[in-house]
């Protein structure tokens, strides 16, 4: 083990420090203040990643953790929900100051629940002498720890894994058989579940009880845990619905949905008022439409990639009023759908825009442009492209993940004069 003192919390989650050695090191579990001893995870030449071993000195803001695996899913557990805020506020400050984007000044927006918000949940199994367990990776090793599930669960959520498991127990079945599980649970306390299995056959189970739908995958057990080979089998229904600002939508286990929906319905609101009554909106990584479905006021393109995603975005649009066109296709494959004349809004993966996606928008020049965002680090890096033809007339940060580092921020684009 190695001393360290904690400098500050960086984007990703960790505290930073310095080793004996004058390496930088990120440390999972440590806060701002703290002097601790760590264990190294990975060394580097220029920099290492570590994992607090004992504490030494604690930060006064250190509080104890709901979960003794926390670091598995929400390693802030730690630190009070408000100065959680504070801490993601200054990292998007920093972020933008550093690729030299000027925003303006900007609030931390949260819902008033920080517990028991996720209406999805993947988990692992774990056999011993007792059974079949459900687990979660622990951090910074191979091991696993066994679960009940998780405080950051919608509790229905929780309720149709244990039912699952339940289910399981009743076969011969070993854990290694089993690789991962997904639980997906609507406001309502409706849930499905996708069940990742190693056996190309897999024994025909029963509907569990709190499950409304039920997909057995074979997924070979070289690929990533929850990547299918086949479906094996489906009970029920697996459809699920919620409604965003007024509108219904259908999503499926399968699908992406954004997991904390209270929280997501403030930032869909600040876009819907951000675009107003313009004839048209262009929504790029469109997902299942909650975005372009839920901010247009009389027309939407919604291009998507993925084709379960595509096949949700293709229903809800069945059941809206707004005149719809859904396009399956990456944004790269469709530059020309960003427009000259329209708003566009852009929702994409951690890694932000592709070079292609900002060079065609500076070309096209849409009159606004909307940018929600997981990672405000790409963010950053793509409005510094932008801003030759932009402003930043509005930008906030969401807290849609409490108790994780996880941020989400809303940019919204204007035209320079």
């Amino acid at each position: 083990m190695q001393e360290v003192e904690i400098e500050k919390l960086v984007h990703g989650g960790q505290g930073l420090g310095v080793l004996p050695d004058g390496r930088k090191v990120f440390v999972w579990g440590a806060l701002p203040g703290e002097r601790v001893n760590v264990r190294i995870l990975k060394g580097k030449k220029s920099y290492a990643e570590a994992i607090v071993e004992e504490i030494l000195e604690a930060s006064p803001l250190r509080i104890e953790p709901r979960e003794t695996n926390y670091l598995a899913t929400s390693p802030w557990q730690i630190i009070p929900f408000d100065a959680e805020n504070d801490y993601k506020k200054r990292i998007v400050q920093e972020l933008f100051t550093q690729a030299h984007v000027p925003i303006p000044e900007f609030s931390m927006t949260s819902a008033e629940d920080d517990w028991h918000y996720r209406n999805k949940m993947e988990y692992s199994f774990w056999g011993d002498d007792d059974g079949l367990h459900l687990a979660l990776h622990n951090r910074g090793s191979h091991q696993k720890t066994i679960v009940q599930g998780s405080e950051l669960a919608l509790p229905a959520l929780d309720e149709a894994a244990r039912a699952t498991l339940a289910e399981l127990q009743k076969h011969d079945l070993r854990a290694g058989d089993l690789k991962t599980i997904i639980v997906r649970c609507s406001q309502d306390g409706q849930a499905a579940v996708s069940l990742f299995v190693k056996p190309e056959s897999f024994v025909e189970l029963q509907l569990p009880e709190n499950v409304k739908g039920l997909r057995v995958y074979h997924s070979n057990p070289k690929s990533p845990a929850s990547v299918a080979t086949k479906l094996l089998y489906e009970l029920g229904d697996a459809q699920l619905h919620d409604s965003l600002l007024g509108h219904r939508f259908t999503y499926d286990v399968d699908s992406f949905f954004q997991v904390n929906l209270p929280i997501f319905e403030e930032a869909l609101q600040r876009i819907k008022d951000h675009v107003g009554q313009s004839n048209k909106v262009v929504d790029m990584y469109a997902g299942t439409g909650s975005i372009g479905l839920s901010v247009a006021s009389k027309a939407v393109d919604l291009v998507e990639l993925d084709p379960a995603t595509v096949a949700m975005a293709r229903v809800n649009a069945d059941e809206s009023d707004l005149e719809v066109e859904v396009v399956e296709s990456s944004t790269e494959k469709v530059l020309d759908d960003i427009p000259s004349e329209y708003p566009v809004i852009f929702d994409p993966p951690r890694a932000g825009l592709h070079d292609k996606v900002v060079e065609r928008t500076l070309e096209a020049f849409p009159p606004q442009v909307i940018y929600l965002s997981c990672n405000p680090a790409t963010q950053a890096r793509d409005l510094a492209k932008l801003q030759e033809k932009y402003t930043i007339a509005y930008f906030e940060g969401f807290n849609f993940f409490p108790h994780t580092p996880h941020i989400e921020t809303l940019a919204v684009l204007e035209r320079k004069a």
